[in-house]
């Protein structure tokens, strides 16, 4: 038998290494997907990644897993071949082989197996459901439980195609928190969705772009104390006013990701800072020599970095803003709205006062491998590695947040996220599969204890909000799971540049014309069959049993805030209520 893997590059040299430690046990655990039953059964496998080759027998997969020594054939394979794919490799699961048949035909042919199916034929093109239901059934029958010897050697077929970016992609979908939000999103869609509202939208729209002409300047500051040089794109127009705009980037991105997003807020007279973070951008990720851990990939102390790379630009617009020239008093810098995405989302709500639990990300991260997690529940472990209990890496002059698709995951543990009161618009997609919904949106966003709003997006990914113009390179360096872009994605786009101006003037005297575009009604005028959208401000208690219901205490401190806000008499009832 002949088993081919072949590879895309996967488009740079961090794509290899990133994937290098998975590759191997990936390989063999999605790749029988095109067996059959015949009489013959697999004793080779041809590896291919890219320009490289090998063939390797079956028995010295077998060899290695049983005594930990590494055959002459698999020495290429050293580095990646650890007790963690050794006991992938051993482990089975005990089937039945009077029923095998019946359970695997269920399974395949459930909703779920039909994602299954459709991400394996991604990565086997030849692979049909029949392939896979007589494999397995061959395998449960021949040999004593289900592994990935096993079902190699059930395998007859002489030749079955890899693509290794698939793969890859299989690999990092398959967790149990991606298939815990694949499971909510038909829940989200619809106990999220709007009720009849008889808001009535004004005639104009934030979503299209705003009056002003917007001129673009980029600085390079050094923060000496720390070494770090930030690149900082300025967008601002002659008449800039009102709050400050920050936008800061997802781990692996760079400061240009949102730019039609900072020119459509610039549009609006706010002036927008986009800043690169050195130690997380795509830049320092190209410079990467390992990834077997995720201190390899992203220090420790770039959690920390983050923040305070905001903190750094911030002092330092604040004093180009009293000097004579084109800066002075453009930057508001003492009411600042922080926009950020993915570990950019973690960045905003560390700096709104989120404070960070390193115990509860270090208990979390005890034993974790990257194989079976979510990226983010991998890379978030990076933090464990600072050596204080807590962080608090708040910016008081941050007066609210956009938290898009954040990475939040354990990093500010079952309380820390009560300490954010400022305003937050956050945005979750429910295939995401680099920081799946549950666990780091919306049990994040019921901590929240301020003013909140959450953009739902049925069926967006990670990526899905990102610039169209700035999707192709990003493409083009890594893009290792599933995502959604495109047209169909342009209404969340536009619903995302709508609710942002809206939101950002609600620190403004404007902010009564802007808030019709912060409800329901807004976001259903985006809506579409294929992305269905929803803007809510509480997730409503029928999901409490995925996202874990309000303690009383918290219910508590949140009715106290609205009270002291003077906002409505029900806040006062809330109050008492939690007091009794």
């Amino acid at each position: 038998m002949k088993f081919e893997l072949r590879g895309h590059l996967l488009g740079s040299r961090q794509s290899w290494q990133l994937t290098q430690g998975l590759v191997c046990s990936i390989t063999l655990a999605y790749g029988w997907g095109g067996m059959t039953s015949t009489a013959f059964a697999a004793e080779r496998v041809t590896l291919r990644l890219g320009p490289l080759e090998q063939q390797v027998a079956v028995s010295d997969l077998e060899h290695f897993a049983k005594t930990g020594e590494v055959p002459r054939s698999l020495r290429f394979y050293t580095p990646i071949l650890n007790s963690q794919v050794r006991e992938f490799l051993n482990r089975q699961l005990q089937v039945d082989p009077n029923v095998a048949d019946k359970v695997v035909a269920q399974v395949l042919r459930s909703p779920t197996g039909k994602t299954v199916i459709d991400s394996v034929s991604a990565a086997l093109p030849n692979t049909t459901v029949d392939q896979l239901q007589a494999t397995v059934s061959l395998a449960a029958r021949q040999f004593n439980g289900l592994s990935a010897i096993s079902l190699l050697r059930a395998y007859p077929e002489e030749n079955i195609t890899v693509d290794a970016s698939a793969v890859v992609s299989l690999a990092l979908q398959f967790n149990p928190t991606y298939w815990q939000s694949q499971a909510i999103g038909p829940l989200l869609e619809r106990e999220l969705a709007p009720v009849t509202s008889n808001v009535q939208l004004p005639r104009f729209n934030p979503a299209t772009r705003g009056s002003q002409t917007v001129q673009q300047q980029t600085l390079f500051l050094t923060d000496r104390q720390r070494f770090r040089t930030i690149p900082v794109d300025l967008y601002a127009s002659v008449n800039s006013q009102g709050p400050m705009v920050v936008i800061s980037h997802g781990f692996g991105s760079d400061r240009r990701f949102f730019a039609s997003t900072a020119q459509h807020l610039a549009s609006y007279g706010f002036t927008v800072a986009a800043l690169e973070h050195p130690g997380s951008s795509v830049k320092r990720l190209g410079s990467v020599s390992a990834a077997n851990d995720p201190n390899e990939i992203i220090p420790a102390q770039e959690f920390v970095h983050r923040p305070q790379d905001v903190t750094f630009v911030l002092n330092t617009l604040a004093r180009y803003n009293q000097q004579p020239g084109w800066f002075q008093g453009k930057f508001n810098t003492q009411q600042v709205t922080v926009i950020g995405h993915s570990l950019g989302g973690y960045t905003a709500l560390a700096l709104a006062g989120g404070e960070v639990d390193l115990d509860a990300v270090r208990q979390s991260c005890r034993g974790i491998s990257a194989l079976g997690q979510a990226p983010a529940d991998w890379l978030q472990c990076a933090a464990a590695d600072l050596p204080e209990r807590r962080l608090n890496l708040r910016d008081r002059r941050v007066a609210q947040i956009v938290a898009l698709n954040p990475l939040v995951g354990n990093l500010f543990g079952k309380m820390g996220l009560t300490q954010v009161t400022v305003p937050v618009l956050m945005l979750a997609g429910t295939e995401d599969a680099v920081t799946p919904v549950l666990n780091h949106q919306l049990r994040p966003f019921n901590q929240l204890q301020g003013q909140k709003y959450l953009i739902t997006a049925i069926g967006g990914t990670h990526l899905s909000i990102g610039d169209l113009g700035n999707l192709g390179r990003a493409a083009s360096v890594r893009t290792l799971v599933k995502e959604r872009w495109g047209d169909e994605t342009i209404p969340l786009r536009q619903l995302a540049s709508g609710t942002m101006v809206a939101f950002i003037k609600q620190l403004t005297p404007e902010a009564q014309a802007y808030a019709p575009f912060l409800t329901p009604a807004y976001a259903q005028s985006f809506s579409t069959a294929q992305l269905p959208l929803r803007l809510n401000t509480e997730l409503p208690t029928t999901l409490d049993p995925w996202v874990g219901a309000k303690t009383k205490t918290n219910r508590w401190l949140m009715a106290v805030r609205r009270v002291l806000r003077g906002e409505n008499i029900v806040a006062t009832g809330w109050w008492l209520l939690a007091r009794s």
